[in-house]
């Protein structure tokens, strides 16, 4: 059988990087004096108030973008602006290797992308882009390497809330010159209206939204974006290294799943509606290469850094999730309160066959039948996933996700529980200090406590991995049966954490790395921890979550991993606010590990 392989196809198996050569994707206007015939070229003034980027590089090419501000804001539909752009090797723009013209419109908000192919291999480029007389700024980018790579070095940030504080985070990671590219995992940008989430500080630090309202629109999304990319810290780190992003959630609606979001409403119109008019507005700001012109929908991707690493992005979110388990569907009332002392029960059998029934997905089978075949079939040394959610098991006991106790509750009750225990079983090992702290303590041990150490150990997040355990299985059976070296990023919870990565048998995997957010607020905000007991609080969770090697529940910042042959080593970096443009690492926060090659196992550096 003829095997009829359309442009359309290569199009889409280049965007998704299965080793085919990149083309432009339409993003060149190759017939600019064409196009002008069907459309009403305006020459008027404008400028490049949103900086410059660059994104999804490959070996050949990379994405650059720009927008245009046009000083005659009564431009029509059908005017258009033409627009030059320019690559060099050097800053002056003395060894030129691509130039070109293409056009932009009000049918893109004024945006420019342009696919700058015939480019060399792991090498550094300076772009810029010309309208009239006006110049952008000037950009640096990279090509990404070929052949033998000894090291990639990635910077991974997540979950940047523009009335929640300065992006102080973005400031601190263009400061560093050793970046090959930055990964965002999405929550880019935030859909709430100016009286939403982590807005309390907004009016003191002038960071109030626009629009003003929750966006529905195609037309606010854009809104949105301008005045996120108006930031001159975030387009500071775009000018100067490529970006390779997904979105999550918040660049649609709060809690996304591919028919609904929490935060959407019957009376706020068709979800789908909004959806691609988010997904629309993501493509037209983000310097990210499409399947093909005008697929808004399909983000997943590889990206090949020579024989090192293989970077696999994946959508956990708005392509094929379905809609989330809720923990009230597994608690009903206990009846028999009176005697074992539980306020309610919860149905473990029920939610162990709905989180393993295959029928429900996280990925969709197209995207997790690609990832499948890419872990197999690669030579690469490390794999890298690059996604939203936690993939780690958190589970906890079902006393601490219900709010009947608090982390350091909870642990400071098991403790003791287990010191009883021991000494009722005439334990000869027990220290004297144990058996003075179990009898000052006694009086807490009631029954009512105890049941609620008893209750049974469940996910803390249904959102994550753990509500979707079928697909995470099958993905951690194909990384064991290759022999991955499987790295897993997650942003999504504005909280740092570093776990192991086991299957339902129990056999090490992998490893995962959270990174903090830029600037949304973590747990110290949904659980009022206060800053004295944030090492108490970590301390707590680490020592109860099986599989969890560190965690951070307060401080803003990124991650940067660092690839080499034998290792991989990641390093969480932290501001000390965001409550103020002035700032400063706070190297007392920092904190790093590894992972040896074939170990799967987190190790403090």
């Amino acid at each position: 059988m003829k095997w009829n392989f359309t442009r359309r196809d290569f199009l889409a198996t280049s965007a998704k990087g299965v080793g085919i050569a990149i083309l432009s994707n339409g993003l060149v206007a190759c017939t600019v004096e064409d196009d002008i015939e069907r459309y009403n070229l305006v020459e008027i003034d404008s400028q490049f108030k949103h900086g410059v980027a660059s994104g999804d590089p490959t070996q050949s090419a990379v994405i650059i973008w720009t927008r245009l501000s046009p000083e005659q804001e009564n431009t029509s539909g059908n005017d258009v602006i033409r627009v030059a752009w320019e690559v060099a090797l050097d800053e002056s723009f003395n060894q030129l290797v691509t130039t070109g013209e293409t056009l932009t419109s009000a049918s893109k908000d004024f945006t420019v992308k342009v696919d700058a192919i015939g480019l060399e291999a792991n090498t550094r480029y300076y772009y810029r882009f010309t309208a009239r007389e006006q110049v952008s700024m000037t950009g640096t980018t990279k090509t990404l390497p070929v052949g033998r790579v000894e090291q990639v070095k990635l910077a991974v940030f997540s979950c940047a809330n523009y009335p929640a504080g300065h992006f102080n985070v973005y400031d601190l990671a263009a400061q560093q010159d050793d970046i090959d590219a930055v990964l965002h995992l999405g929550d880019y940008i935030y859909e709430y209206s100016r009286d939403g989430y982590a807005s309390n500080n907004a009016d003191a630090l002038n960071r109030q939204v626009l629009p003003a309202g929750e966006l529905l629109t195609l037309e606010d999304y854009r809104l949105r974006y301008g005045q996120y990319r108006s930031d001159a810290k975030l387009h500071g780190l775009h000018r100067k290294v490529p970006f390779i992003t997904v979105w999550d959630d918040h660049e649609v609606a709060n809690d996304t799943w591919k028919d609904g979001a929490e935060n959407h409403n019957e009376d706020e119109g068709d979800f789908e509606v909004r959806k691609m008019a988010a997904l629309q507005a993501y493509f037209e700001w983000l310097p990210i290469r499409p399947w093909f012109e005008g697929n808004n929908l399909e983000i997943y991707r590889s990206f090949q850094f020579g024989d090192l690493l293989d970077l696999h992005m994946l959508d956990t979110r708005v392509l094929a999730r379905d809609k989330q388990l809720n923990h009230a569907d597994y608690f009903f009332p206990n009846n028999d309160f009176i005697h074992n002392g539980l306020p309610e029960r919860f149905d473990e059998i029920k939610f162990r066959g709905d989180a393993m029934n295959s029928d429900r997905t996280l990925l969709g089978k197209p995207q997790l039948s690609w990832l499948q075949n890419k872990l197999e079939t690669s030579s690469s040394r490390w794999q890298l996933l690059g996604q939203q959610v936690l993939m780690g098991k958190m589970h906890l006991s079902a006393s601490v996700v219900n709010k009947h106790l608090s982390f350091v509750q909870f642990a400071k009750m098991k403790k003791l529980v287990e010191l009883e225990v021991r000494k009722q079983a005439n334990d000869t090992t027990l220290k004297r200090r144990e058996l003075a702290y179990l009898k000052l303590n006694q009086y807490k041990l009631t029954e009512e406590k105890k049941a609620l150490i008893k209750m049974p150990s469940i996910p803390y997040n249904l959102d994550a991995w753990d509500g979707y355990a079928y697909e995470r299985e099958e993905i951690l059976a194909t990384a064991k049966a290759s022999n991955s070296n499987l790295v897993v990023i997650a942003g999504d919870t504005h909280n740092a954490w570093a776990s192991d990565l086991k299957d339902e048998q129990g056999d090490a995997v992998g490893v995962e790395f959270a990174t903090s957010s830029v600037s949304s607020p973590g747990m110290e905000y949904y659980l009022q921890i206060a800053e004295v007991l944030q090492s108490e609080v970590q301390d707590a969770v680490v020592g109860l979550v099986e599989g969890l090697r560190y965690a951070n529940l307060r401080d803003r910042g990124f991650m940067t991993l660092t690839f080499t042959e034998d290792r991989v080593r990641t390093d969480w970096r932290y501001v000390n606010t965001v409550l103020s443009g002035d700032y400063f690492e706070d190297t007392d926060k920092n904190y790093s590990v590894f992972c040896n090659h074939d170990e799967h196992q987190i190790i403090p550096v």
